[in-house]
């Protein structure tokens, strides 16, 4: 048993924070058997209280006290050794022991040397229990010594160079503080350029010649004894270029003066450490100094980095211009190396400071008292860490425990001393030494054997007031050995109060979290060991929370005029509340015009001072509470019109005829702000189950102040008012006060009870849970009940956590069960609930469809039946059939090639479906499976069938190649679906007129075989427009058209407009070879006859009247008559004796191929009406292209620029 109570609670309900600091203030003061109630009769080992430190350095102008106090029953006695012998003070008269204590008393003052007290000092506390010791208090008077006398040569350089004045303190005890200063005792001024070392000395990157002077001054401050010394003054002057050169000019030759420049440009060097790298250990703890100084002109800067580290963001210092860094707390982590880095405009240079972190010896875990029964077990445990480890050394009443007498029930384990079965003379005090090079650590606990009934340490009948909502916390400071349990019990009979809603802390106090009005009474605290029982009995009142219910409110008055600040005050009726008003967090002012009453605070001709913020503060001896307002002062203003807004909170809510199930609320309605309130909205949280929400309650007319409202059990409720008018809604209210309503059973059970397998051997059985609000109390279960459906069990039920699944094993598979799922809490059961039917898990079916049919019903659609499969096989709930098809075989060119299954899923009982989409004369294969929830069962034998021919698709393609005057040539490809065996290809043609007239329609059968086909006797320049298509036994296919045209008649050309194929239409044309005919020549002449008259003409009538844009016309509509003869087509383009035949030109429109696209083909009649680049004079006539180069518009299109063609001319007068 553990003699001081550790602040570990256990908790039967929310923890918090707060309170738990609280406890651990307040149990840290429990030190148990010390309360003054025990000392009487109870013994205690000694324990020091009080000591001096380990160095301790003493002022020698004073008397030496060297303090050790301790405790224990009896009161312990006292000695002292002296460099580890005895200290025998009674022989010296200098020295005497304070009375009671065992601090000693060293009068130097009188007569003797501080310097005769020197040593290592250590105190003995000793009683019938054991013996602590005291430290080793090492004794040592301060020192100030003087400098030595020394003779300081004045320091003569020149501007720019370096400079260390050093300092060279005397040692003193404890060391000194060291700074510079003048002779009229001004700190020198120092920066990058000019600071002060670790080591005193002052340092100069580079002179100035302002740093001249005679009074560099050295001070040596000796904390301890309050005294400074001095330094021998150092006198500095820096010489500048122009003096340098004078002292030469008097004294050296002339060709050792300086040049202009004060002092020679260079990169920094280190003045202090030396060389590139230097070492630096620490002890843990401590705070961790580098220093790097340097030299250069001009002023290096310095920078500091940790190698393969960073530098603690939270622990880092920058002292002296960032030339010393410092890192506080250093523990083993901030070993490494760290740089500096000096760097001006020069260079830079480096320095590594490599750190060892040591570590004096520091608690892992320190010895503890313990207190301990007869018989009973215990340890004391030594754990210490440092660098290097520490060693462990126990002893016992002072004595090294090797020496101490032997004791039965101890044994030592290293850091471990171990206590099986004590006894009454194993009482004793234990010190634990643990040390390294760097320092020790000395820690004394006692083991304390008694046998002690119980006692309870707090005042009987203690009265604890404490306000409502708030913890309560009841005190039972005990003590025992062994050590006692603690029960805590509520009125005269009550029973033990348990975790529901209390928190009982092993120091024995009882906290209540939320201390309701049904908390006041009387409430006993039993303390129970072996050896008897106490008990004590404190009462508990619980008050009502002093409230503000009428809040001062902001106010805006004129200068002259009075206001009235309220504060209306409701508080428990017991308590006295005091009322004080303040401003500005002030007294108020002590003039006449303020008065204070029971509820208001009135001020009387305002004045501009008095503006600020007025606070009515109410206090209670348990609680308070304060609310403020801010008054502003201003001019006066017409009265302003009335303002409307929602309505202001309501206020002071309250609860009374509190039931189990109903409680009445009353509020008081806050200002409509010249608004009726029409209704109040009522909303409640619950604080146990969803604190923070809050949700619709109730709503009242406007009128009412007061509701009942109906409440569910075990529920901590609050409620909150919002007011309602014509505006808006209110802010809401303050909450209420809480209530807490009474557990009763569940009234409902979980809803969505579902049982489905997901396994074939079991039985998931789910549900929706009931909420906090819904539990209606504490530990809330469910009952899970189930059975088959179809047998004669009973019921098998199993009561189960606040969970929503529980899994049946071992269940048959696919077997309907009847299912219940019941709530119940600590109080009871729900009702009885619903009975749902579920099933255990499915498996795969067992046996495939049979009797599979198929009936085809066209070359694309199929029917297949199937006979359906005894239910029971399928083992699962029947969710359909499915067929699996795929295409064997091609009946057209017999080849078998495997294609993806295609899968169609029919839903339910069904027995047959339709397959679409199949393709005509092809070979077929399917199966059918049934499927249920675990999924398909085995397949059905392969049926397979064939879908017949069908019609086949349109040729790939029709071309039309090799026209001449009276014949076409025509080429296709067979068509990419055939759909069956190709008997024969149907051609269809007719001709196209110039009006865009059909001609009689020609059927031609061509042979299957057959991709190649000449028509002849067809007329010359004519337009044909063709149909062309596939047949199969079942019919013909889609057709493909196309449109071409046949050459023109040379001997006929004259006289004919020519033919077109227009925007985008493909012409079959040739070149006929007329140069050279004797007749052409003539008519040639003649034409240009014409043309020069036409241009002519056309000059004339241009310049009488402008000339009117056709060009989108002819582009859009262009005539399939003239289109051929345009330059552009080059038909007749150049008249050259040298060449018959021109090939077409770039912009002709007509494919290469003389493939016609069948989608050109819908020109109409109506699209021809105007011809191609072509223009009408005023009077309507046709000028055409003739009317000069520089007259023609720009071209849109690929137009030739060649020489406009006569035949066009001669075409716009036909």
């Amino acid at each position: 048993m553990q003699l001081k109570i550790m602040p570990k609670k256990k908790y039967l309900s929310a923890g918090r924070v707060p309170l738990v600091l609280f406890l651990c203030q307040m149990i840290s003061a429990l030190e148990v058997p010390l309360d003054p109630k025990l000392l009487e009769d109870l013994v205690q080992p000694p324990t020091i209280t009080q000591q001096s430190p380990k160095d301790y350095i003493i002022d020698p102008r004073e008397n030496i006290v060297i303090q050790c106090e301790a405790k224990g029953k009896p009161p312990p006695s006292f000695s002292w050794t002296r460099n580890g012998t005895h200290f025998d003070i009674d022989k010296d008269p200098l020295v005497t022991m304070r009375p009671g204590s065992g601090t000693l008393v060293i009068n130097i003052m009188s007569e003797g040397k501080a310097e005769t007290y020197e040593g290592v000092y250590q105190c003995t506390a000793r009683n019938e229990r054991g013996a602590a010791i005291s430290n080793n208090i090492v004794i040592r008077p301060s020192r100030s010594p003087l400098w030595t006398k020394e003779k300081l040569e004045p320091i003569t350089l020149r501007n720019g160079q370096s400079l260390v004045l050093p300092c060279r303190p005397p040692i003193g005890l404890p060391p000194a503080i060291i700074f510079w200063m003048d002779n009229s005792f001004q700190r020198l001024p120092q920066s990058e350029r000019v600071s002060q070392g670790l080591n005193g000395d002052l340092y100069f990157s580079n002179v100035l010649p302002e740093d001249t002077r005679e009074d560099y001054i050295c001070y040596a401050r000796f904390n301890h004894t309050q005294t400074i010394q001095q330094k021998q003054p150092i006198s500095v002057k820096v010489i500048s270029v122009d003096e340098l050169n004078d002292t030469i000019a008097a004294n050296l030759s002339d060709t050792e003066f300086y040049g202009a420049k004060s002092s020679k440009e260079r990169p920094p060097t280190l003045l202090t450490p030396e060389g590139n790298a230097s070492h630096k250990e620490e002890l843990r703890g401590n705070v961790l100094s580098l220093e790097c100084i340097a030299e250069g002109l001009p002023t290096p800067i310095i920078y500091w980095i940790k190698e393969d580290g960073t530098l603690p963001i939270n622990r880092t210092l920058y002292r002296n211009f960032k030339k010393t860094l410092q890192i506080t707390h250093v523990s083993e982590a901030d070993s490494g190396n760290y740089q500096c880095i000096a760097k001006n405009a020069l260079g830079a240079v480096h320095h590594t400071i490599s750190v060892t972190v040591k570590a004096a010896p520091y608690w892992i875990t320190a010895p503890q008292n313990l207190v301990l029964s007869p018989g009973e077990d215990g340890t004391l445990i030594c754990r210490a860490n440092g660098n290097p480890k520490p060693t462990i050394g126990w002893l016992t009443n002072g004595v090294p425990i090797e020496i101490a007498p032997d004791d039965p029930s101890r044994k030592i384990d290293g850091d471990t001393i171990i206590f099986t079965h004590v006894q009454e003379r194993s009482s004793a005090v234990y010190q634990c030494n643990a040390s390294n090079e760097y320092g020790y650590l000395l820690a004394n606990a006692f083991v304390n054997v008694l046998a002690e009934p119980p006692r309870i340490l707090t005042s009987a009948n203690t009265l604890y007031q404490v306000i409502a909502n708030r913890p309560a916390l009841l005190d039972c400071a005990f003590f025992g050995s062994p050590l006692p349990t603690i029960e805590w019990f509520k009125g005269a009979k009550g029973r033990a109060l348990h975790e529901d809603i209390y928190v009982l802390h092993e120091n024995g106090t009882l906290e209540i979290p939320v201390a309701q009005k049904d908390s006041t009474g009387t409430y006993t605290c039993v303390a129970r060991n072996k050896l008897g029982v106490a008990k004590n009995e404190v009462h508990l009142e619980i008050k009502d929370p002093t409230r503000i219910i009428k809040q001062p409110e902001y106010a805006v008055v004129q200068r002259g005029s009075k206001v009235s600040f309220e504060c209306k005050v409701k508080h428990d009726h017991t308590l006295i509340p005091t009322v004080m008003w303040l401003k500005d967090n002030g007294e108020l002012p002590s003039e006449k015009r303020f008065t204070v009453d029971k509820d208001h605070l009135v001020i009387t001709d305002v004045s501009d001072d008095d503006g600020g913020t007025y606070t009515c503060m109410a206090n209670t001896s348990l609680d308070d509470v304060s609310a403020s307002a801010v008054l502003r002062v201003v001019a006066p203003t017409p009265t302003p019109a009335p303002i409307y807004d929602v309505p202001n909170p309501p206020f002071d809510l309250e609860l009374t005829n509190q039931l189990d199930k109903s409680v009445q609320l009353t509020w008081t309605p806050g200002d409509d702000n010249n608004s009726p309130i029409t209704k109040f909205i009522i909303e409640y949280e619950d604080g146990m189950h969803e604190a923070g929400l809050w949700h619709h309650q109730a709503e009242v007319s406007g009128t009412q102040t007061t509701a009942q409202l109906k409440l569910s059990p075990y529920v901590n409720y609050s409620f909150r008012v919002m007011a309602e008018n014509n505006i808006g809604r209110s802010s809401p209210s303050e909450a209420s006060e809480q209530y807490l309503t009474k557990a009763a059973e569940p009234d409902q059970n979980p809803t969505a009870v579902e049982g489905l397998g997901t396994e074939p051997d079991n039985l998931v059985i789910t549900w929706k849970p009931l909420n906090g609000f819904e539990s209606n109390g504490p530990g809330l279960q469910y009952k899970v009940s189930w059975r088959q459906k179809d047998g004669d069990d009973e019921w098998t039920s199993v009561v189960v956590a606040n969970v929503s699944k529980y899994i049946v094993s071992g269940t048959p598979t696919f077997v309907p069960y009847l299912i219940k799922v019941q709530a119940l809490n600590d109080v009871g059961f729900a009702p009885e609930p619903a009975t749902v039917m579920g099933h255990s898990g499915e498996d795969l079916p067992m046996v495939a469809p049979g009797n599979v049919r198929v009936s085809v019903v066209n070359s694309t659609l199929a029917e297949v039946h199937w006979d359906p499969v005894p239910l029971k096989s399928i083992r699962g709930h029947l969710q359909g059939y499915r067929v699996y098809y795929w295409k064997a075989q091609s009946s057209s060119k017999r080849d078998r090639r495997h294609i993806e299954k295609k899968i169609l899923t029919f839903q339910g009982s069904k027995t047959h479906g339709m397959l679409p989409g199949l393709e005509p004369y092809s070979h077929y294969t399917l199966n059918v499976r049934v499927v249920n929830g675990k999924g398909e069962g085995p397949a059905s034998s392969d049926r397979g069938f064939h879908t017949p021919e069908g019609v086949p698709s349109a040729p790939s393609s029709l071309k039309i190649v090799n026209p001449t005057l009276d014949s076409l040539t025509l080429e296709w490809d067979p068509p990419s679906h055939p759909n069956g065996i190709l008997t024969e290809y149907t051609l269809k043609y007719q001709p196209i007129n110039s009006t865009h007239e059909l001609g009689p329609l020609v059927d031609i059968k061509i042979p299957a075989n057959k991709t190649r086909w000449t028509l002849k006797n067809l007329n010359f320049s004519t337009r044909y427009k063709f149909y062309f298509s596939a047949q199969t036994s079942a019919g013909s296919g889609s057709q493909i058209t196309e449109e071409a045209i046949t050459t023109v008649d040379e001997g006929k050309m004259a006289g004919i407009p020519p033919p077109d194929v227009g925007a985008g239409k493909a012409m079959a044309s040739r070149q006929v070879d007329i140069a050279t005919q004797g007749w052409f020549i003539g008519l040639m002449c003649a034409v240009a006859l014409l043309i020069l008259i036409l241009l002519i003409v056309c000059f004339i009538r241009r310049n009488k009247g402008g000339k009117y844009p056709v060009k989108e016309k002819e582009d859009a509509h262009a005539d399939p008559e003239i289109q051929p003869m345009k330059e552009d087509d080059g038909t007749f383009g150049e008249y050259s004796d040298a060449e018959d035949h021109k090939p077409l030109k770039k912009g002709s429109r007509t494919p290469s191929d003389r493939t016609v696209k069948k989608e050109d083909s819908d020109d109409s009649l109506v699209d021809y009406g105007e011809g191609v680049n072509g223009q009408f004079n005023e009077d309507g006539s046709f000028i055409g292209q003739y009317s000069g180069k520089k007259e023609k518009e720009p071209a849109e299109g690929n137009e030739s620029s060649e020489a406009p063609s006569p035949v066009n001319a001669m075409n716009s007068f036909v």
